[in-house]
């Protein structure tokens, strides 16, 4: 006996299986760059003011970290955008009845 229950959306989550939707991507993908964003602002107010040499220059230490946060952010964006491309190649190839190969 069951003792609880499934919303519609949950059975129809369960039924696609491990396959994550568009929607669920595109609100995972807006906090993480908020969060990429509340975490170059901790950075800017929380590293103090200093310089390091970079390739013999001098740079601001707080520049270096937000760099690499840049980069993830960076990372992050190309990412939602590969898989959008992924999406409606196989949502292209499955309207069509064909195989999943990709064009030439």
């Amino acid at each position: 006996m069951q003792w609880f229950y499934y919303s519609r959306a949950e059975l129809k989550r369960m039924e696609e299986g491990p396959h994550r939707t568009g929607s669920d991507l595109d609100r995972k993908f807006w906090v993480a760059l908020a969060l990429f964003g509340v975490l170059a602002a901790l950075v800017w107010f929380t590293v103090g003011e200093g310089k390091v040499l970079v390739l013999g220059r001098p740079v601001e230490i707080r520049l270096v970290p937000l760099v690499v946060i840049g980069a993830m952010a960076l990372r992050t964006v190309l990412a939602r955008q590969a898989e959008k491309i992924r999406r409606t190649r196989n949502e292209g190839a499955r309207d069509e009845g064909g195989s999943k190969a990709p064009r030439s």
